[in-house]
């Protein structure tokens, strides 16, 4: 398969790029406490499209002015939306979407659970629905429920990641399914875009590159760890949500250890128990990721993925976005 690559002077148009009306076939991730207006504003004038976990807002009130800000925001040439965690362990998760769906935005990004509910409500006020997936068995799942597209999460993504290498992962998703593939993971530079695109994806999620920006609002000490750190730093941990996920491999991670307790892996076996066990696991991690990132703490638990190779100097999204299309 012939690389499409980007010029100067050219956009690339995808099924993506036609999905959300963008110049570039980009969307900068949601990220956890990272993710901000600011920085999807630059998204959206950088002709991609850029997205906020609803959960980097303590207030419904907090987010229906976060949807508000990015509407009267939007430009030509580049969309918002919202990731919405939709497992029962979000409790905040049903006020979220109904928040969302009353104000408007132009996507939702689904994540670990069953969208159903997710899809049915936003299509009625025409907002897309994309889900992340890690397998061709819920991607067909999510197919089958309508989603508009799939975001193939795979064994390079930062954060919660799949099993599956990309070249495997889309190669299978965008033969066995009839929406659009992006993929998530593996993109630090125009190189890897073009290689995912070869791959048969319609555009890429791109996360960890973006930390090391000056509109994102974690500590430099969180910014300035995606420069000094590479891929062979990045480690899985069980201690954040319950559920593995990439971190840096800092002093305090490697005090702490990477996986779970003797106590929690025994009532994890209790069907009755582990509920309850993840979503105390996931406030105490969330805490901890909260705490590391915006303020300056000894307890570094700074979430990123092997991406960050690329990253060596704490930029603007603005130029960041120029790095990864030129």
């Amino acid at each position: 398969m012939v690389l499409q690559v980007f010029t100067k002077t050219q956009t690339m148009e995808t099924k993506l790029t036609t999905l959300l009306d963008i110049k570039y076939p980009i969307i900068q991730a949601p990220m956890f406490l990272v993710s901000n207006v600011a920085m999807v504003k630059e998204a959206m004038h950088g002709g991609i499209a850029g997205c906020i976990p609803a959960l980097n807002y303590r207030t419904l009130d907090e987010l229906r002015e976060a949807l508000n800000i990015l509407k009267a925001a939007k430009v030509s040439g580049g969309s918002f939306g919202f990731n919405l965690i939709v497992n029962k362990s979000n409790l905040k998760y049903k006020d979220q979407l109904k928040v969302i769906c009353e104000v408007g935005c132009d996507f939702i990004i689904t994540s670990l659970g069953s969208p159903e509910e997710t899809i049915n409500q936003a299509h009625k006020v025409g907002i897309k629905v994309f889900c992340d997936v890690t397998d061709l068995k819920f991607a067909k799942k999510v197919e089958a429920l309508g989603a508009d597209a799939i975001i193939a999460v795979n064994n390079e993504a930062g954060g919660h990641r799949g099993n599956i290498s990309p070249k495997e992962l889309i190669g299978e998703l965008s033969s066995q399914c009839n929406i659009p593939v992006i993929s998530a993971g593996g993109v630090g530079c125009k190189t890897d875009i073009d290689k995912m695109i070869a791959y048969g994806a319609e555009g890429v999620s791109v996360g960890s590159p973006f930390i090391a920006s000056i509109e994102a609002g974690v500590t430099d000490e969180y910014k300035q760890a995606c420069v000094a750190y590479g891929a062979k730093d990045i480690v899985m941990t069980e201690r954040i949500s319950g559920t593995p996920c990439t971190v840096i491999n800092t002093p305090y991670v490697q005090k702490i250890g990477t996986k779970q307790t003797w106590l929690e892996r025994m009532l994890n076996k209790n069907r009755k128990f582990k509920k309850w066990v993840k979503m105390i696991r996931f406030s105490i991690g969330m805490n901890a990721t909260k705490n590391a990132a915006t303020k300056a703490t000894y307890k570094t638990v700074w979430v990123a993925g092997p991406s960050i190779e690329h990253t060596k100097a704490i930029l603007s999204i603005k130029d960041i976005i120029q790095k990864l299309i030129h």
